[in-house]
């Protein structure tokens, strides 16, 4: 269970509405061999989930500016 609550955000873009989630970083395990993961935004979708961007403390339009710019590279390209 993640130690902080998980951030949601469903945006509208080009007549679709799109779920994105904002999953915990996790530290360096080096016992294990793992790399420090960061914080991340994800789409997700059918039940998958794709890597969006590193959660950053930008404001809300600048966050929603950055989400429909992937929207249109990514999805709708």
């Amino acid at each position: 269970m993640s130690r902080h609550p998980v951030h949601q955000l469903h945006l509208h873009h080009r007549g679709r509405a799109f779920h994105f989630v904002a999953y915990d970083g996790e530290p360096a395990n080096v016992a294990r061999g793992k790399d420090a993961v960061p914080a991340t935004w994800f789409l997700m979708a059918s039940g998958k989930r794709w890597a969006v961007m590193e959660v950053a403390n930008a404001p809300e339009a600048e966050r929603d500016t950055q989400f429909t710019e992937w929207l249109d590279q990514n999805v709708f390209a």
